[in-house]
């Protein structure tokens, strides 16, 4: 299995984190969907990382359906085949996802010139991940992991949407969320995380 991803893309984090947590064999090769000869540009029609690509030749792409299909080469899976527990862990990749996206979108408007940025969407943009932050707090079990005890999706998602708050969009979100920090300090201690860090 090959992944194609930029180091510094946290979808294709997520991935190598799953891969990684699996113990699954892959080899990952570091490209950036700007450049037009890369595979990602070839292999996928969104042109977007993550992707991976099988032994077999298909191509997956799209960050929560790669995490699908490797969850279901492994014997415990990150998103629980229980339907109730799945969609509360999907929630919670839900909204790592949905933070990712905000940072993202505030962090592009801020590349434009400066007297073409959207000021009102860049608020909008930092309304979203604020108010993520503040559910993020509010359901927390204040554990070690997210749901049911274990490392699931959930804290995948989560640890990656706060670390990309750090590299994109850094701000004192912590003293606010002292739970919630103190989390993503232990979640961050293990090695598939250390691994990975942009």
């Amino acid at each position: 299995m090959k992944l194609y991803s930029s180091t510094t893309s946290p979808y294709g984090r997520k991935v190598r984190i799953a891969l990684i947590e699996h113990g699954l064999d892959f080899e990952f090769t570091a490209e950036s969907p700007s450049d037009p000869d890369s595979h990602v540009v070839r292999l996928n029609p969104l042109g977007k990382v993550p992707l991976v690509q099988r032994d077999d030749g298909e191509v997956l792409f799209n960050s929560p359906m790669i995490v699908e299909y490797i969850d279901g080469l492994a014997e415990n899976p990150l998103i629980p085949v229980d339907r109730d527990q799945g969609w509360q862990v999907q929630r919670w990749h839900a909204l790592g996802d949905g933070i990712v996206d905000a940072v993202v979108a505030r962090m592009l408007e801020l590349r434009r010139d400066e007297d073409k940025q959207d000021l009102s969407f860049i608020a909008k943009q930092e309304k979203k991940i604020a108010a993520s932050l503040v559910f993020a707090s509010e359901h927390m079990l204040g554990s070690e992991y997210l749901f049911n005890g274990r490392l699931s999706m959930a804290d995948i998602a989560m640890a990656v949407a706060l670390d990309y708050i750090d590299l994109r969009y850094a701000h004192d979100w912590r003293d606010g969320h002292p739970v919630l920090a103190r989390w993503l300090v232990n979640i961050n201690n293990r090695q598939s995380f250390q691994d990975t860090l942009p």
